[in-house]
């Protein structure tokens, strides 16, 4: 029995930690804060594996991932200071696609964390109004405010990126 149980998790981690990772990294805007983050998620996920696998294994490990980033962003270490540009690391072959990505990083950055956490899910996530306001705890109601103010910050970010680019 437990040996199925084991199977059918690794399975479900091998499918979903790509999708999970890149929700991390959009909510955290940092790549190993996310790995940290999954982990995190997963190993929680595996001590109700039993129970959880017969409902929606993937929105109740976005809700995980929610309630953690909540609780790191809570106990917030005070000896981390974030800057204002990345340090220089060189120029490769795909300098375009990380222009992109830190475009939708620094505009993700303007969001609140409930701005942010609500875009994530909606529209990288691809989740409906309801599984987003079901994963975030909220009414759909709420889904929908906060998604027009986030999406109406995010083009004024855009829009100020794409100026200082000129």
């Amino acid at each position: 029995m437990r040996g199925s149980r084991d199977r059918e998790f690794v399975e479900f981690v091998e499918v979903s930690s790509p999708r999970l990772l890149r929700t991390g990294e959009l909510l955290l805007g940092d790549r190993q804060q996310a790995e940290d983050l999954v982990q995190t998620a997963l190993l929680k996920l595996y001590a109700v594996w039993g129970r959880e696998r017969r409902a929606d294994p993937l929105a109740y490990v976005r809700r995980i991932m929610l309630n953690t980033r909540t609780d790191w962003w809570r106990k917030r270490s005070t000896h981390e200071h974030p800057v204002a540009e990345p340090p220089d690391v060189g120029v490769d072959d795909r300098v375009d696609a990380l222009t992109r990505a830190d475009v939708v990083a620094r505009a993700l950055a303007t969001l609140t964390v409930v701005e942010r956490a609500t875009v994530v899910l909606r529209y990288y996530d691809d989740l409906t109004e309801t599984q987003t306001a079901v994963a975030l705890g909220v009414a759909v109601g709420t889904v929908k405010s906060n998604s027009a103010r986030a999406l109406a910050k995010l083009r004024v970010a855009c829009e100020r990126d794409e100026q200082e680019c000129r």
